[in-house]
């Protein structure tokens, strides 16, 4: 399955390309990098070393635009630490960012293989949005689109209603919709929200259950890389949502698109607001379709949570154990 991932690589971003990485199923052709929880150059820096300790220092990590399409930008170092890796600290990569730029590469790689590459973009959507603009002809191109992106029936995480990647470049959120409306005989896109995110509640338990699966290996680079980043994300969650835990939302998105029955989405027609006073950034779902609009978005609704991270802790966990071969 070839896949092109977007990120703003924090810490959930990092479980994700290790999730990836780890995935035989998975072919990586790019990883592309967009200001969201850091700054875009630092997300690129993070993605290489990330990439490169897993093992995967030749997947092409491309830079994108470094802020959103109208508003200042904001970032969260108070959720992923101020390099976005929590209390982690990784080498310098020795691979160089691509020359290409981000939306130039998701072009260039749909044309290579019409109708064959997967888009997962796990931070705002702004990078996409300017592909679209370059290409409107995308989504025809790939074979489909999944986002970590919205809150449909839940609380939002930045605003009461709204959730970060879509609150950090609404009008992005709102080009990728429009652009797949024009489009209506292709597959819609998959949201995964929060709704469902949440449920992917990451505690010490399944940390010690991903040292078992690794062989707790006295000096795994992975394991410690895990850990240090993941204390940081724990710590924060204790402060603001009253759980020792970690919600990895980028890995779930990632599990998703590797295998679509995980989740159970339903079929709606969304908007987001751009002016509200208090909601810019909401995801306005249109549950009792009183719109009487096609829908536009396939919104996971249900995931199983426990084949997710049996599956996460299995492959994550395998290749700590493979890396520390490879280190020894």
């Amino acid at each position: 399955m070839k896949l092109l991932i977007d990120v703003d690589t924090g810490i959930d971003d990092a479980l994700a390309l290790l999730l990836a990485c780890a995935s035989p199923e998975a072919e990586i052709v790019a990883v592309t990098c967009v200001s969201g929880n850091v700054e875009a150059q630092q997300v690129a820096r993070n993605t290489l070393a990330v990439l490169e300790l897993a093992g995967r220092g030749d997947v092409e990590v491309a830079l994108g635009r470094r802020v959103p399409l109208m508003r200042p930008l904001m970032t969260a170092p108070e959720t992923h630490g101020p390099q976005g890796l929590g209390y982690a600290s990784l080498p310098e990569a020795t691979s160089a960012v691509s020359q290409r730029h981000a939306a130039d590469v998701m072009i260039q790689e749909a044309r290579r293989a019409p109708r064959e590459l997967t888009l997962i973009a796990l931070g705002p959507l702004t990078n996409l949005a300017v592909a679209l603009q370059r290409e409107p002809e995308l989504p025809r191109l790939v074979r489909g689109l999944v986002m970590m992106a919205g809150s449909y029936r839940s609380p939002g995480n930045t605003a009461p209603t709204s959730e970060w990647n879509v609150a950090v470049d609404p009008e992005a959120m709102a080009a990728v919709l429009a652009a797949w409306e024009a489009h209506p005989d292709v597959a819609r896109p998959t949201a995964l929200g929060l709704d469902v995110t949440e449920q992917a509640k990451l505690t010490p338990d399944h940390l010690a259950d991903l040292r078992r699966r690794a062989g707790d290996p006295p000096a795994s680079v992975v394991l410690a890389f895990i850990h240090d980043a993941l204390r940081f994300y724990m710590e924060f969650h204790s402060r603001y949502d009253g759980f020792y835990g970690a919600f990895i939302h980028d890995a779930l998105a990632v599990a998703a698109a590797l295998d679509p029955p995980l989740v159970r989405t339903e079929a709606l027609a969304v908007q987001v607001e751009l002016a509200g006073a208090l909601t810019t950034g909401e995801t306005v779902t249109d549950w009792r379709r009183v719109w009487g609009r096609p829908p536009n978005l396939d919104i996971a609704v249900e995931a199983d949570i426990d084949a997710f991270f049996e599956r996460f802790i299995e492959r994550v966990g395998g290749l700590a154990a493979r890396q520390s071969k490879v280190a020894l």
